[in-house]
């Protein structure tokens, strides 16, 4: 599909290639009856220093997630201290916005401070006093938006990249294997009527995805509720396979749980790691061979990243009956993190808007996929 004869597609469905506040088509229209599609939202979004960005959301999706202003390192930094404003603007336009807004997230081993894990002397905290901690972060900061936050991801990434096992981190050596029980159960606890998710990336892979199917049926056979697992989607241009994704889709729902896409974005660059996924603990120096595309997407990449989004779209409305969100990360191309991961400064293309606010060939590819 050549990107010239897309460009007419916008023309005929009268869309101009600027998108103004009467724009006739829409992400979340056209999946009105399918599920939410959203994008993941930055400090410098929330705070209004990028308005174009704000009025592309606004016009273009129905659920927002929090990029990382709710991780525990932004949100309770200090023992004693929380920086709520960032958090409270969020939520304050997901309300204002009729939006079904995302918490992210309650545990994770990154961006966790080190205090949260340490005594007083620096030595590593006693389970007593780490379950403490845990539950007075969580009752503080579910209890501050119950009723506001619909869905909150409350375990990150808490299964191994290679074997499937629980993640070796703090949060397992100190609590042991019902750390995941009590996060949920604290949150459950907190507001009763959000809904719950685990979140994870590469789960396309086997190994990661009986872990996790592992690790969902031990929550359920506690009486505790998954609401939906999230398979983050940081996908490349031709791996993994719409079959390795829809097999645990179909996985995954088999457990009687809902399906998320929640970090979603196709990778154009090369990449120095042999791993597909999200460690963000892996980065590498600076290389120009993997930052190719400095002055611009050529034409037969931006054919393949048309149809890698159009294929999965489709996918995503084929299993619309287990699936409930498809979340973006990031608005434009400009906001990517894949701008600096896995090497930084590189000039990456990732999403469906790019870093003129411009919808991409790829934007009709998959609203084309809505019918």
């Amino acid at each position: 599909m050549k990107i010239k004869y897309l460009i007419k597609c916008f023309a005929l469905a009268g869309i101009g290639l600027g998108f103004g506040p009467k724009a006739d088509l829409s992400l979340k229209e056209a999946f009105k009856k399918d599920f939410y599609v959203g994008a993941a939202l930055n400090n410098r979004q929330i705070s209004g220093q990028d308005a174009n960005s704000i009025a592309l959301v606004k016009q273009q999706f129905n659920t927002i997630s929090p990029e990382n202003l709710l991780k525990w390192e932004a949100v309770h930094p200090q023992p004693d201290k929380y920086n709520f404003k960032p958090a409270d603007d969020y939520v304050a336009f997901g309300q204002a916005n009729k939006m079904f807004t995302i918490g992210h997230t309650l545990m994770w081993h990154q961006q966790t401070p080190k205090w949260v894990f340490e005594d007083a002397d620096g030595k590593p905290a006693s389970r007593e006093m780490l379950l403490k901690r845990l539950e007075e972060h969580i009752n503080t900061v579910v209890g501050r938006y119950k009723g506001k936050i619909a869905g909150w991801d409350v375990l990150n990434e808490a299964i191994d990249d290679q074997l499937g096992d629980l993640r070796k981190t703090k949060w397992l050596e100190i609590l042991g294997e019902d750390f995941a029980a009590k996060a949920f159960e604290y949150a459950h606890k907190a507001d009763p009527k959000a809904e719950l998710y685990y979140n994870d990336y590469s789960l396309y892979r086997p190994e990661k995805r009986a872990g996790v199917i592992k690790l969902v049926k031990s929550l359920q056979a506690k009486g505790i509720k998954v609401a939906a697992i999230g398979m983050q989607g940081h996908y490349g241009l031709t791996k993994p396979s719409i079959e390795q994704v829809e097999a645990s889709i179909v996985a995954f729902s088999q457990l009687g749980v809902h399906v998320n896409f929640t970090e979603l974005d196709i990778d154009v660059l090369p990449n120095p790691s042999r791993r597909q996924g999200a460690d963000i603990a892996e980065t590498f120096g600076a290389d120009a061979k993997y930052n190719v595309y400095t002055t611009g997407l050529p034409d037969s990449v931006q054919q393949q990243l048309t149809k890698r989004y159009a294929d999965l779209f489709a996918l995503f409305h084929k299993h619309r009956d287990v699936i409930d969100r498809i979340t973006l990360w990031g608005v434009t191309d400009a906001d990517s993190w894949l701008n600096n991961w896995p090497i930084r400064g590189r000039t990456s293309y990732p999403l469906l808007f790019d870093r003129k606010y411009q919808p991409k060939p790829a934007f009709q590819a998959v609203v084309q996929a809505a019918k």
